[in-house]
């Protein structure tokens, strides 16, 4: 199994919170195929050419791909559990589904040097884009949100949080599934509430951030709510990379995104929060803070990106007619045969496609090694073999 948490297999999705975020959402024009691919092929070049002159502003993007723009890209199987935001309607409060094919989080510590990537991928995206979201996001004070509470505290860190937002297994291992929604509070009533009051609708301490005890914390609390657990009680987690947005002396809020290796776990929360476990017993939060956007994405390996061309439909690379060469298709029933026990990969009836797709997907096996140069599997390799080996 490919070590997730190499910086060759995953995107660089797991970093210390940045001074400055920019989270883009962008949907792609029919037609705007082939530039949507070249961005997600060329970003770590987008990166590099901006990031390397600036070294102190620790300048670092993901991508995440839709549902919709990846059928319309590849022919490889888009992941198991990638789909487009599921809308929720609780008895008063709504999250909306809204579009969104293309999704970059964009992270720095210095604002400008985040600014200028972003307008690298404008340029690269040219006349491709229909509908664009962006929002510039900041750390406010010690981690606080708009409503003057520290946000993310629980959200894991380090090896805890590579094992809770990457996926451990298969082909996508080292992906992760993207949630992003923009929440815009109502401040006036909000701090028109005692703190302490305020207190119970998050269910930690403004202050000091110390979660209240049980005995004291009410069961539709903003921490109760987004407490999660197994059948067998164990806790489940996702890793938040919340920040503040909006003007001064204009509209505030918060930007919620989340990267999970399984996105039903972000989904149960929210679903918790909106329609209520029991029903009814809603995130009291929602009453000072109305979501505007609802988004999920794909944030593939970066084995993946690096070789996305090779899965593209023949069309978005302009290759068209019969002598255009067949990509592979993953068929789930029988990827046990062409790749081992990996779970959701590429199968092919074309021996030649087989044995490029495992060449291709053995760089996440071996990180650094080209197909074709004898560190991936020959095209004498067996079906079921493992990537890499003779």
């Amino acid at each position: 199994m490919p070590d997730i948490s190499s910086a060759d297999v995953s995107q660089t999705v797991i970093l210390p919170q940045s001074k400055d975020a920019m989270f883009i959402t962008v949907t792609i024009k029919e037609g705007g195929e082939a530039a949507a691919l070249q961005v997600i092929t060329g970003l770590s070049g987008l990166v590099n050419g901006v990031g390397f002159r600036w070294p102190s502003a620790h300048l670092s993007a993901v991508v995440g791909i839709g549902a919709k723009l990846w059928d319309r890209l590849f022919v490889v199987e888009k992941p198991e559990l990638l789909h487009e935001f599921i809308e929720l309607q609780g008895a008063k409060h709504h999250a909306p589904s809204t579009p969104g094919d293309l999704f970059f989080h964009i992270r720095s510590d210095e604002f400008d040097v985040a600014f200028e990537l972003a307008r690298r991928i404008n340029n690269a995206l040219a006349d491709a884009v229909e509908e664009v979201d962006e929002v510039h996001a900041f750390r406010f004070q010690d981690f606080r949100d708009p409503l003057g509470f520290v946000d993310g505290t629980e959200s894991p860190r380090g090896d805890e949080g590579r094992a809770v937002a990457l996926v451990r297994d298969g082909v996508w291992a080292g992906g992760s599934y993207i949630v992003a929604q923009k929440y815009t509070h109502d401040l006036r009533a909000w701090n028109d509430l005692p703190v302490e009051e305020q207190e119970k609708v998050i269910g930690r301490t403004k202050h000091s951030d110390i979660e209240l005890d049980e005995d004291e914390k009410p069961s539709n609390s903003h921490v109760a709510v987004n407490s999660v657990e197994d059948e067998d009680g164990n806790g489940l987690e996702i890793v938040r990379n919340n920040l503040t947005f909006g003007s001064a002396l204009g509209e505030q809020g918060t930007y919620f995104m989340s990267y999970a290796r399984d996105v039903r776990v972000t989904e149960l929360m929210l679903r918790r929060m909106f329609i209520g476990e029991p029903e009814g017993n809603y995130d009291r939060i929602l009453d000072y803070s109305t979501a505007q956007t609802g988004v999920n994405f794909f944030a593939p390996p970066r084995a993946f990106m690096d070789n996305a061309a090779d899965f593209a439909r023949p069309e978005v690379k302009g290759e068209d007619g019969p002598g255009a060469a067949t990509q592979p298709a993953i068929d789930l029933p029988r990827g046990k045969e062409v790749f081992g026990d990996r779970g959701n990969v590429p199968v092919s009836h074309n021996a030649e496609d087989v044995r490029r797709a495992r060449e291709i997907y053995s760089l996440a096996l071996k990180p650094g090694a080209e197909p074709g140069t004898g560190s991936g599997t020959g095209s004498g390799a067996e079906p079921g073999a493992e990537p890499g080996t003779e």
